[in-house]
């Protein structure tokens, strides 16, 4: 019989980098496991030709929150405002704000969800819906609760958080080791978790799991590397993608150089912001910005050297991406792009637009051709057959007894 996997998502019907990785995965193990999506997206969203879905056997949910008493609700906001200005290390209190947090009626509901499906495995997709899943655990019958943490350790718990910050750090933690795994996109990831539990111990094992984001689309043609012409792609809100500093940057290269252009693909809030510094600058015939496309190889088949200027990256996806294109690429230096990449990448301190801007004038200088082989090789790690292995085993491991 087949194993039955639950990924549960705020959304899947949406523009996003970790609706696509977890699109690609749901989609692999459908090939071998009946998997079913249960997403907070209102059915009429749904299109399943967004991630290349159609044709695939997964099953949808669409669910929705139930209502709470006003009186219910107001204690519970009464407790989880008082948790988060006192910070509480005790467990327990942890506990009841993971309550106040999630009302009852909604994790009823939910609960009963995810029970209804009689599921062998069931993953919450983003760090607080694996919270909100570590909450539930004793109560979803014989599923194995995997939560799946998406943003860097630093960008979710850091002072300059814009998710959760340090307020709600140590709530997190606790919540995420009752699960029976936690995976995260990177080694550095995890040794940033283990040095935060400190001494606090765990019964599931190495905690946490780190496992890669495969390639999640079909290279297009390989770059010729003759275009002069920068990529970079993202969504346009939070100053996550740094395209501030990016634009900023090739303002800087564009004094010594003529002849390349900037092209940055994404949409967002931020938009109005990168076109403003464009104008003023006087570069609209030297950067351009495109929407998101179900075509995104086309735009790494033109370019000739990708950058990567975010400020904080769970797991620089788009780099895979570029490589797996042959393109160079220039990133900031986050741990989890040196990881990636290694020695390969050429990397600029993160948010230094002086750098970023010397860092552009290197790229075009390079041994194109060399570089170009080199980042065929290394895009050639992330293959999804070597990920997906690595997630059937996290979700039904070979030592646990089958249904």
């Amino acid at each position: 019989m087949k194993k039955k996997i639950c990924f549960l998502t705020d959304s899947i019907f949406s523009m996003g980098g970790v609706q696509r990785v977890t699109a690609v995965v749901a989609k692999e193990l459908a090939k071998d496991c009946d998997v079913t999506i249960v997403t907070f997206d209102p059915p009429a969203s749904k299109d399943t030709s967004l991630y290349g879905l159609d044709g695939w056997p997964i099953a949808y949910r669409f669910v929705s929150y139930p209502s709470v008493g006003w009186l219910h609700e107001k204690l519970c906001k009464a407790y989880s405002a008082c948790y988060k200005l006192l910070q509480p290390r005790w467990r327990w209190a942890s506990d009841l704000y993971a309550r106040s947090s999630f009302p009852a009626p909604r994790r009823r509901a939910l609960e009963q969800e995810l029970n209804d499906g009689h599921y062998d495995a069931i993953v919450g997709v983003h760090a607080p819906l694996a919270a909100r899943l570590a909450t539930m655990k004793p109560r979803l019958r014989g599923a194995r609760c995997i939560g799946w943490v998406h943003n860097s350790f630093e960008a979710l718990f850091g002072p300059t958080s814009l998710y959760i910050g340090p307020r709600l750090k140590h709530h997190y933690l606790c919540q995420f080791q009752k699960l029976d795994s936690t995976v995260v996109l990177s080694r550095f990831d995890a040794r940033c978790y283990q040095a935060a539990i400190g001494h606090c111990s765990t019964d599931n094992g190495q905690w946490p799991t780190v496992i890669y984001n495969p390639l999640t689309l079909q290279p297009g043609a390989p770059s010729r590397g003759t275009s002069r012409q920068f990529l970079a792609v993202g969504r346009f809100s939070h100053r996550h993608k740094g395209f501030d500093l990016l634009i900023d940057a090739f303002r800087l290269f564009a004094r010594q150089d003529k002849e390349w252009t900037l092209h940055i693909v994404g949409e967002g809030p931020e938009e109005p912001l990168y076109r403003q510094k464009i104008a003023e600058y006087g570069l609209e015939q030297r950067i351009m910005l495109h929407p998101f496309t179900n075509h995104i190889q086309d735009y790494y088949t033109q370019a000739q050297v990708y950058v990567l200027s975010s400020r904080w990256e769970g797991f620089g996806l788009v780099l895979v991406e570029a490589m797996a294109h042959g393109l160079p690429v220039v990133s900031s230096n986050l741990p989890t792009s040196m990881e990636i990449m290694g020695d390969f990448g050429l990397y600029f301190e993160n948010g230094n637009v002086e750098q970023l801007a010397r860092r552009l004038v290197d790229a075009t200088q390079l041994d194109w051709k060399a570089k170009s082989e080199s980042a065929l090789e290394v895009a050639r790690r992330f293959d999804v057959d070597h990920i997906i292995s690595q997630w059937k085993e996290e979700l039904i491991p070979a030592e646990l007894p089958r249904r």
